[in-house]
């Protein structure tokens, strides 16, 4: 069970989670292939191995309906865009000249990244053949196991080692989806059937396509804006609908003589978002809503698949949940009691109410519960604190809890995907920004963890891992993790690249990057500033710097680089900041309040205008993300305070740091125009300055925008990812290299 505090997460975006909290949010995605972390394989892609709003009905949130039927046409394709008005207003005009404008901005300006844009993706392109692991993910059904590669799911046998005897079950090239790549798959339990989402990279809906398998596998039926999907039996098939980012119905359709398809829940409430999950026993499906601080979630059991869904506990106002089945009782993790932290209860399930719920374990104070999975006769947790990662082991045999702490050079864990719910062995991989994902694997019955063996890469990491603590203005103590490498000389003149996030009750994204790698081979400074608003301490971290509290998190980056460079990590003239999507507010405000702490900022796809963003309830997200930011139009208090630190907001005539931003034409959560305009305003400001200051040697900052025909907030296609890598870096190398130039000319003089 993956624990997305407040999110989709998008950890890979989303993959084998249990306990998965899935909310579409702004962040999604951008959590796990944000700025520097959309380098992916190009042949292979991660399986996800997890999947109308009524204005005029009366019944309560997210209420059970009647079984009703409604038809489905077969053979449907992935939806093609919408033909558009052909009648132009004064905005789309004054858009379209916007971004015809940027466009050739950039055009003109790329010239001189030309270069170093290639010299950098040859180098990335080269660490990428060592430490990219050519394997994709296995499920394994019995005697059978299905993997996907270049675009296929094929079928082999557990005991053919080397391959030999292998059967296509499916291509999306051959069906006519080349346009889109495998998201996530489910196997019937019978294996007569396989569901698979496709996605384009353009899209952030998805398509479904159920084959029915067999010596000639066909296409039995394909579903369109499907999110999430699970087989309660052998042929029926739950799933979620996705419709403009939200996901509020929940459908059963069936594969048996009399096929049809029903509308089983539907959710009123537009802060919540629904998702579907299979308990690892294949007990229950769990119809999951929640918005990003409360919960609710229904049985359907896999027995009675036709009878409607039971629910667990009404939702409380503040209290999140999520369940698992073992041995006829719920295990449920859940903020409810003091602390408001993640615990891990349980309840009879002819009793789930929360009057029944008794602990089983409890977190330390200041620790973040990673991920959990359930097996057979053990739960195993995955834990972090103080930046150190953790095992938990719970049996529910002996009764006890083993405790493990994992090498102190981890950063992230990654499980197995599709772990055996009755295996002895809990396989993972830890890995850190500059380490390449290394498998180990804990033994429940020897109470031990191991290295595995893997074929040595020609990498030779010579990395020191550093984690501090920076004073907030409050006297909060926040936490950093440096790396650098270990021959580097005369620090303080090292090029720094600072990373912040802080909304959502997200980590900042630390899975191995080969940029990141490179970056320190090059000798740069990399540090990642665990602030306030994201989820490195728990739940209490984040709520201590979101809606009200957003000023703390400003402040806990400022207190982060301040500390860096009076312990000697470089300075601010060699000093670049980097975010992505929500990292944009703290980053894009730090460069109103404080500029002079930095030289150059790099962001993707970022939230520069929260207010007024905010106040568009017509756009898709702004409801359910008043829990995170406020709701602007219903108190004058929350407009004043989001007005304080929104960067769009708080541009003002100054010398500011060079900014590049990449956005995506396509991006349905972050608007463009918003980009457009802070755009223009922010080049304004810093020309107004400059024109106003004509001191010799006065610096005019470079304000690029890369607008991306292609690629969405979630998704880029690998040479896409590449290329905005590349781009970033060679921006930040250019910014740069000027300061380290004329110092060094001092130097020798």
């Amino acid at each position: 069970m993956k624990v997305r505090t407040s999110c989709f997460g998008l950890r890979n975006l989303p993959q084998g989670l249990s306990f998965c909290v899935r909310y579409y949010f702004r962040h999604n995605h951008l959590q796990t292939t944000c700025l520097y972390s959309k380098i992916k394989p190009k042949k292979y892609h991660i399986l996800d191995c997890s999947g109308s709003t009524c204005t005029h009905m009366t019944v309560p949130p997210g209420s059970i309906l009647p079984w009703r039927f409604f038809s489905c046409k077969e053979g449907t394709k992935i939806p093609s865009k919408r033909k558009q008005n052909t009648s132009i207003t004064s905005s789309e005009l004054s858009y379209k000249n916007l971004l015809k404008s940027e466009q050739e901005n950039w055009k003109d300006i790329s010239a001189r990244y030309k270069a170093m844009t290639k010299r950098i993706k040859e180098k990335l392109e080269e660490l990428h053949k060592y430490t990219f692991n050519s394997g994709s993910p296995r499920i394994r059904f019995g005697e059978n196991v299905y993997f996907e590669e270049n675009g296929c799911i094929f079928l082999s046998k557990a005991d053919d080692v080397d391959g030999g005897n292998v059967d296509i079950l499916f291509s999306t090239e051959d069906l006519g989806f080349s346009a889109a790549f495998i998201q996530r798959i489910r196997i019937s339990p019978d294996q007569r059937y396989m569901a698979i989402s496709l996605k384009s990279e353009n899209s952030e809906e998805a398509t479904c396509v159920i084959m029915k398998l067999g010596h000639f596998p066909v296409v039995e039926k394909v579903i369109p804006n499907v999110f999430s999907f699970e087989w309660a039996t052998n042929d029926v098939l739950y799933y979620t609908s996705q419709k403009n980012l939200k996901c509020q119905n929940v459908f059963m359709t069936t594969f048996t003589n009399q096929k049809h398809t029903k509308l089983v829940y539907t959710e009123q409430d537009a802060r919540f978002f629904v998702d579907i999950y299979c308990t690892k026993d294949r007990r229950f499906l769990t119809i999951n809503s929640n918005s990003k601080t409360t919960s609710e979630v229904w049985l359907v059991d896999c027995r009675h698949p036709f009878k409607l869904p039971a629910l667990v506990q009404a939702r409380t106002k503040g209290i999140i949940y999520h369940i698992e089945h073992r041995n006829d009782e719920l295990y449920i993790l859940t903020t409810y009691g003091e602390p408001a932290e993640y615990k891990l209860m349980k309840a009879p399930v002819a009793s789930s109410g929360m009057e029944n719920w008794q602990l089983v374990y409890a977190l330390e104070e200041k620790t973040k519960l990673v991920d959990l999975e359930m097996f057979s006769d053990h739960c195993i947790m995955f834990l972090k604190n103080a930046g150190h990662l953790y095992l938990s082991v719970i049996s529910f045999v002996s009764h006890s809890v083993q405790s493990i702490k994992l090498p102190t050079w981890a950063c992230e864990f990654e499980l197995e995907s599709h772990p055996e719910h009755t295996t002895g062995t809990c396989y993972f991989q830890l890995t850190s920004p500059v380490h390449p994902p290394k498998n180990f694997a804990y033994s429940f019955k020897e109470n031990n963890l191991i290295e595995q063996a893997v074929q040595e890469v020609p990498i030779i990491t010579n990395c020191h891992t550093t984690r501090l603590l920076a004073k907030s203005k409050d006297e909060t103590l926040v936490p950093i993790t440096v790396f650098h490498n270990m021959n580097s000389k005369e620090l303080h003149r090292k090029p720094l690249l600072v990373h912040v996030y802080g909304a959502y009750g997200m980590d900042l994204n630390m899975s191995f990057k080969e940029e990141k790698l490179m970056l320190i081979e090059e000798g740069w400074i990399l540090a990642y500033c665990h602030v306030r608003g994201g989820g490195e301490l728990g739940l209490s971290w984040h709520k201590g710097g979101c809606q009200h509290n957003k000023l703390k998190g400003l402040h806990d980056l400022k207190a982060c680089i301040t500390l860096l460079h009076e312990l000697g990590f470089s300075q601010p003239k060699y000093t670049a900041l980097a975010a992505a999507s929500a990292g944009g507010v703290l980053a894009g405000a730090l460069c109103n309040t404080d500029p002079e702490l930095i030289r150059a900022m790099v962001l993707q796809a970022p939230f520069v205008d929260v207010l007024n963003t905010m106040m568009k309830t017509h756009l898709p997200l702004t409801i359910e993300e008043q829990e995170e930011w406020g709701n602007p139009l219903a108190d004058e208090k929350c407009m004043k305070y989001i007005k304080s630190y929104c960067p769009y907001q708080n541009i003002k005539t100054q010398c500011y740091p060079s900014v590049f931003i990449t956005a995506y034409e396509n991006d349905q959560r972050i608007p463009l125009t918003g980009i457009l305009q802070y755009v223009q305003k922010l080049r304004k400001a810093a020309l107004d300055h400059a024109s106003r200051t004509s001191k010799k040697g006065n610096r005019i900052p470079n304000i690029i925008l890369d607008i991306q025909a292609n690629g969405s907030h979630c998704d880029s296609s690998w040479e896409d990812s590449l290329n905005e890598v590349a781009r970033h870096l060679a921006f930040l190398n250019k910014e740069l290299e000027e300061v380290c130039h004329v110092q060094h000319m001092k130097s020798c003089k």
